[in-house]
């Protein structure tokens, strides 16, 4: 039986750093760690967390792209034409462009214009100018940078009900890989246990032999009986390795190696140590008051509604037709501004007019909108009907296994009191070496059973526990 003893915090270990640590044992010779521990390290170096939580900034610098869309935007030209001596322009422009939430779009220039063979339409000398850009019909309510923009917003959302629900599965998964290595280390002491009293058993009868007090018959079913427990042991400590092989995958250092024990590791948890016995009837009710509808799996797809709910806003602007209106005010470089009336003196205007006929691609795209937005209410329903349903299941396991294990418990004391009797009446003469064998199997197999069982009860816990911890606040 391996039992650390003198546990001390190691100084240094580059796994856990500050933030917590491994425990040494000198008399064993072994590393220790607690499940806490343990989901601490999956949790702040496991290269998947890190990845969901690189999807975070990854949807935020979307925003910061999508608000580039409204980045004033600033130009400059400078140009000439020259041919046998005689300039035909040379002009020198400056503009600033500035687009508004509300699809308007701002502008002011500068404009310095010299040459012998100008268009007649072209000003000569500098000339400042200022301007608008209204969209009177298509883009006017909503136009596609409005829609990027919302969509990375929603997205952020999106991706961090994504990276919570995808964390918490990750956790799910790494707590209970901790409690099915700790169930085949105890099951591996247990049987370490039996050997060891078989070995004290086997030992008495031989001695109990040559005193000729016991027949030859007896030694034998001893010490077939403790080659079944030492076959059984090596099986179980082989199951222990390869459960701490499954639980070195969730062990990485900082820099995202994965690390390689260099000896046996063992839990410093106990099964029956577990606050679960205790919380799990405050857990039952406390998911009796959460809402399916608050759950992060089911938030997904609310703003993914959003989006796409954006897109149908933007496909709808496609029936309208595209009429824009631009008005620029000019002004002369030394010259008096006279800006009023606006349509008197130094303006400029257009009004562009555009109408698909048929109208085919504008109808498409807003059908396929809608399907989407169709289909995506179809997987939301499903979802609240997929996370209801592992609640109740989960809820009905619980109980079920905390019921068991009670059961198991009166269990185990019938067994040992039989086994107990048996031996009083083996040493009164009034039983055999092989009906204590018999009751000895039994209540080995009774209490793999129990150990089995508080693993279950305890894997069911956490998975209603982390889907207790996938609900917003």
């Amino acid at each position: 039986m391996i039992k650390p003893v003198n546990m001390r915090k190691q100084s240094k270990f580059f796994l856990i750093l500050i933030l917590l640590s491994f425990h040494y044992s000198t008399a064993q010779d072994s590393l220790t760690i607690s499940a806490q521990e343990f989901i601490a390290v999956v949790k702040n170096y496991h290269p998947l967390a890190l990845k969901y939580q690189l999807q975070n900034k990854m949807a935020q610098a979307e925003v910061t792209k999508a608000r580039g869309g409204f980045d004033p935007v600033l130009g400059g030209k400078l140009g000439e034409k020259n041919i046998d001596g005689t300039q035909y322009y040379q002009q020198k422009n400056l503009e600033l462009g500035i687009p508004t939430w509300y699809g308007i779009d701002l502008t002011a220039g500068y404009q310095h214009l010299e040459g012998e063979k100008l268009n007649s339409s072209d000003t000569k000398g500098g000339l400042y100018s200022m301007g608008i850009t209204v969209p009177l019909a298509k883009n006017l309510l909503y136009d596609k940078r409005r829609a990027i923009l919302d969509q990375a917003k929603f997205a952020i959302k999106m991706t961090e009900a994504e990276q919570t629900v995808l964390t918490n599965e990750l956790l799910l998964e790494a707590e209970n890989t901790y409690w099915e290595w700790v169930q085949s280390f105890e099951i591996y002491l247990l049987q370490s246990k039996a050997v060891d009293i078989n070995k004290k058993r086997f030992s008495l009868t031989q001695k109990t032999f040559e005193y000729g007090e016991r027949p030859a018959i007896d030694t034998i079913e001893a010490g077939s009986q403790l080659q079944s427990f030492e076959i059984q042991q090596k099986e179980a400590y082989l199951n222990f390795i390869r459960n701490t092989q499954k639980l070195q995958l969730f062990l990485w250092k900082n820099n995202q190696e994965i690390y390689e024990m260099p000896q046996l590791i063992y839990p410093s948890n106990q099964l029956s140590g577990h606050t679960a016995y205790s919380d799990f009837e405050f857990l039952l009710q406390e998911m009796d008051t959460k809402k399916i509808d608050t759950h992060w799996s089911v938030l997904y797809y609310d703003q993914k509604h959003r989006i796409l709910e954006s897109e149908r806003r933007l496909k709808w602007q496609s029936f309208l037709p595209k009429l824009d209106f631009t008005y620029n005010f000019f002004n002369k470089e030394n010259y008096k501004a006279d800006y009023l009336p606006l349509f008197d003196h130094n303006f400029q205007y257009g009004l562009k007019l555009e109408i698909p006929v048929f109208q085919r691609e504008a109808r498409a795209h807003y059908q396929i909108a809608k399907i989407k937005i169709e289909q995506n209410q179809l997987d939301t329903q499903v979802k609240k009907r997929e996370v209801y349903t592992k609640i109740e299941t989960y809820k009905n396991e619980l109980v079920n296994y905390h019921a068991q294990i009670n059961l198991s418990k009166n269990n185990l004391v019938n067994y040992q009191k039989l086994l107990t009797a048996e031996e009083i009446r083996y040493s009164n003469g009034e039983s055999s070496l092989f009906l204590i064998n018999s009751r000895e199997n039994k209540m080995i197999d009774a209490q793999e059973k129990f150990i089995s069982l508080q693993t279950k009860f305890l894997k069911s816990f956490n998975k209603l526990k982390w889907i207790k911890e996938g609900f917003s606040l």
